[in-house]
């Protein structure tokens, strides 16, 4: 008797594994959410004023994380406004509840969704919100698709990715640091990574390609400040979903060396107050007709 055995498909691997990295390192996003809405309140402002929010009207957010952006919003969109904050991750749309109940706003709810398969009916939202999360989509054009289809016609879109690597060296120095320590490639080949979406040009073409117009999209800078090389190594270290995972196998001589070769490719951006590292992200957002 012959057996037939199904072939794993690669794509749902791979999605899998970058839902299973996030929900890795949910935990010690909680304890640094505060620190991620500073670092990145230039982002979160550019994004909200994109899509000039209006009491009452209703919004999604899409790989949420610790939920700071949608909680931004529902404070514009008021109580008679709505604002669902979403997670592929469950772990990380508890952490956006528990900050929701602490700052008492009653018109957020959370949703376990995935962005490049939105479990919600065509039509649903009047803004959709996405910070930092459609680079690390399989299928980002698939997401696009997936946005566009869940807006009202004249719904608004803001979308915030990683701008080029080498602009970025607050993270791109570690994946060089990680690749040269251990000659393992960061992200692995095939998966999606930060900057999977770091050209301008990609990024317009693929929501326009969704169906979206008025697409444009602009840099904005967000430095990485520290007051040393230790505390801005301990923070990435934690909440580097792309790197947790390599990082805890490490043995210890090897994680000694690794940071160790950090710390000299920083050094030329020790400052007399501490560590500041440029960083650029880009600010993408349409409309559905």
């Amino acid at each position: 008797m012959t057996t037939t055995e199904t072939s794993p498909d690669p794509e749902l691997a791979r999605r899998q594994h970058v839902h299973a990295m996030w929900a890795a390192v949910a935990d010690r996003w909680a304890d640094h959410a505060d620190y991620v809405d500073e670092r990145i309140a230039a982002v979160s402002a550019r994004l909200l004023d994109r899509v000039a929010l209006r009491p009452g009207e209703d919004v999604l957010e899409l790989a949420c994380g610790p939920g700071g952006l949608g909680l931004a919003a529902a404070e514009r969109v008021g109580p008679t406004g709505r604002v669902v904050v979403s997670d592929v991750v469950a772990e990380m749309t508890a952490i956006a509840a528990a900050r929701a109940g602490e700052r008492g706003l009653a018109n957020v709810r959370t949703a376990v969704l995935d962005l490049e398969q939105i479990a919600e009916p065509d039509e649903s939202y009047d803004v959709v919100l996405c910070r930092e999360g459609l680079m690390f989509a399989v299928d980002p054009e698939r997401a696009g698709r997936e946005v566009h289809r869940v807006l009202r016609p004249g719904g608004r879109a803001a979308i915030s990715v990683w701008g080029p690597r080498a602009q970025n060296p607050w993270l791109g120095l570690v994946f060089d640091a990680v690749t040269a320590q251990t000659g393992m490639p960061v992200p692995p080949p095939g998966m999606p990574g930060p900057f999977a979406l770091e050209d301008a040009d990609r990024l317009c073409h693929l929501l326009r390609a969704a169906g979206l117009t008025g697409v444009s999209v602009e840099e904005v800078i967000v430095p990485l400040r520290e007051a040393s090389f230790e505390a801005w190594w301990t923070r990435t270290a934690s909440v580097a979903g792309p790197l947790a995972t390599i990082l805890a196998a490490l043995p210890a001589n090897v994680k000694e060396a690794l940071t160790e070769r950090l710390r000299q490719s920083v050094e030329p951006y020790m400052t007399a107050s501490g560590l500041e590292l440029p960083g650029l992200v880009l600010v993408a957002s349409g409309r559905r007709r």
